[in-house]
Parts: C-alpha cells; sequence; structure tokens
C-alpha cells in the first residue's frame, strides 16, 4: 500500500516511516522540518520511500498527496498546552483544520488512523477508570483541537482514531516534553527534580508500542473503522510520585522536591481502561521499566547535544505561581 504520513519526520513518524517501509509499503513522508530535524535520513536509501518536504497548511499540495495514497496518518501537530496556547490559530489550522481537510478529500476506499490522546478526558478526578465510552472534557487547547479533530473524523465514520497515553522512549527525534523522558533526563543530568500536582494520575505507553498499534490497525482497519481505542499500559496508570519511585530503581541518586507552591498548568488526572484495544488481540511488549532502562542508555548519546529542539513546549515538570 502506499502510506501518506504527514509529520513523519517527528518524534513518532521517525520510527513509524522506517517500520512502514519494512513491511514493503510505500511511504511519502510529508513534513515542513521545521525544527531541521535529520530523523529520516536512513530511510533515503529506501525506494519506496518519498520524502515531500511542505506544509500541511499547504492544501492544494497536500490534496495532491491524499489522492495519491490507500491510507492516511496524520501525524502533524502543534503539541502539547504550551505551543498551542501560545499560537492557537497556528494550532487550531495544524490540529484541526489539516485532518478535516484530510477528511472531506478521502474517499471511502481509503484509510485513515488517526493520533488522538488520553488529555481528552481532563480532569476525573484519577479514581474512575476512563473508557472510550466516558465524555470527553479537555482542559488545554491542545486538547479541545485534537478532540474536536476525532469527533469529526468519527462522525465521517471512515477513520480509526487512537486515545494514546503519554507515549516514552527514545526517538531519532527525540522529546524531552513528555513527563517520563524528561524526568529521566532530569535525574540523570540534573540530579534534581522538581514535582507538581505529585497526585496526579495519567496513563503511560512505550513509542514502539503506539507504531506497532499503528501497524495492528492497518492490517484489522475493516474491523475497527468508525471506532476510537484507548492505547496505553494497563499496568501504567500512575500518579507522578509513583512514576518517581520506579526512576529511583534505576537512578537512585537523585534528589526530588514534591512542591505545593507552584501549580502545573498541565491539570489533567485520570484512569483509563485499555481493555476495549486488549480485547482484539493487541497487547503491548514494553514496560515503564524498559523505558527507563532505554532512556538512560540513550540520553548518554545525547547528554552533550544541544536539546532545545527536543522541546515541543515546557518541560512538564515546571509549573505556575500559584
Amino acid at each position: 500500500m502506499k502510506i501518506l504520513v504527514t509529520g513523519a519526520a517527528g518524534y513518532l513518524g521517525a520510527i513509524l516511516c522506517p517500520r512502514l517501509l519494512n513491511d514493503g509499503h510505500k511511504v511519502i513522508a510529508y513534513d515542513n522540518l521545521m525544527y531541521n530535524q535529520l530523523s529520516l535520513l536512513d530511510s533515503c536509501v529506501d525506494k519506496n520511500f518519498e520524502l515531500i518536504h511542505s506544509d500541511v497548511r499547504n492544501h492544494k499540495n497536500l490534496k495532491k498527496y491524499i489522492n495519491e495514497s490507500d491510507v492516511i496518518i496524520p501525524l502533524a501537530a502543534i503539541v502539547g498546552f504550551p505551543a498551542c496556547d501560545g499560537d492557537r490559530k497556528l494550532a487550531k489550522q495544524v490540529n484541526y483544520e489539516q485532518i478535516k481537510f484530510i477528511s472531506d478529500n478521502t474517499s471511502k476506499d481509503q484509510k485513515i488512523i488517526f493520533p488522538n490522546t488520553n488529555s481528552g478526558y481532563g480532569v476525573n478526578t484519577g479514581e474512575l477508570y476512563c473508557t472510550e465510552e466516558s465524555s470527553l472534557n479537555p482542559v488545554s487547547y491542545y486538547g479541545i483541537t485534537k478532540c474536536d479533530a476525532e469527533n469529526y473524523l468519527l462522525d465521517s465514520g471512515n477513520a480509526i482514531t487512537l486515545r494514546l497515553a503519554t507515549v516514552f522512549g527514545m526517538s531519532p527525534r527525540m522529546r524531552l516534553d513528555l513527563l517520563i523522558n524528561e524526568f529521566v533526563y532530569k535525574a540523570l543530568t540534573d540530579r534534581y527534580l522538581t514535582v507538581f500536582e505529585a497526585k496526579n494520575k495519567r496513563n503511560y505507553i512505550h513509542i514502539r508500542d503506539v507504531i506497532e498499534t499503528f501497524i495492528f490497525m492497518i492490517d484489522g482497519y475493516d474491523n475497527f473503522v468508525g471506532e476510537s481505542f484507548n492505547v496505553g499500559l494497563s499496568d501504567a496508570n500512575f500518579d507522578k510520585e509513583q512514576v518517581v519511585d520506579i526512576i529511583k530503581q534505576y537512578i537512585p541518586d537523585f534528589e526530588v522536591t514534591y512542591s505545593e507552591y507552584y501549580k502545573d498548568p498541565d491539570k489533567r488526572n485520570y484512569l483509563v481502561s485499555n481493555e476495549k484495544i486488549e480485547s482484539t488481540g493487541w497487547i503491548a511488549k514494553y514496560s515503564l521499566e524498559d523505558g527507563i532502562e532505554e532512556l538512560i542508555k540513550g540520553y548518554k548519546i545525547i547528554i552533550n547535544n544541544d536539546i532545545s529542539h527536543f522541546r515541543n513546549g515546557f518541560p512538564i515538570a515546571y509549573g505556575q505561581p500559584t
């Protein structure tokens, strides 16, 4: 199949594209390369790989490649609440209008697999499990744009949406604004971590399990089309203090302060059920502990590099004055 991946050089795309090529698919990697990333260099040797250096807001160009594709995986997004709040117009154009345009310009014979986020569940006290039937109440503009896009796709009836837990793990286009990635990096480099809203809970998933979920959905598309799925580790609904305790098993010599003076702008607090996707035969392979060990090894490689381009927003550990 020919598969269009927007945001192809990003955190997920940098692993997804080579994985699709490995399965023999033709990949159209569509990205504006806004971070000057080099994450897809290894894919250039593959004759089934095509890079389109363009912006998803260029609808005329995007439509050309939509028309050529059997599957569309729209990864391009303005990610996280700081970046979205900083430019709401851009966030709406990329996170919602791109998806609407793709949906409006695909036929019933084409497949769309869209990554949403668990953050749409907002603040659900962290006591009740959120299922795919739970109401979406995003607390950030990022969550609003992603959930609006999901709703539009599901109303069309021609897409699968994946509500991803907070992703962790190494990628050629690394991100340090994701909670596990950030905490492990700070524990290694600063030997100090300040945590806000320590009892707020969320679910987690390894990046390579996310990639295999896309493959799983491509292969079983006809069985799952029109549905949304939570994608996370059922044994990893943790609050931040629990995450720190697990990291300390691998990096014991860092200090941590649990602060009540500052508040985390990211207010999400929920438990997530992954029972629906697990009932299909989908299985996650990587544990939180696997990811921490991987991150420790990976950070030894990048630790002396300029990491500013690895952040899509403010570090999650940071907060705002009360």
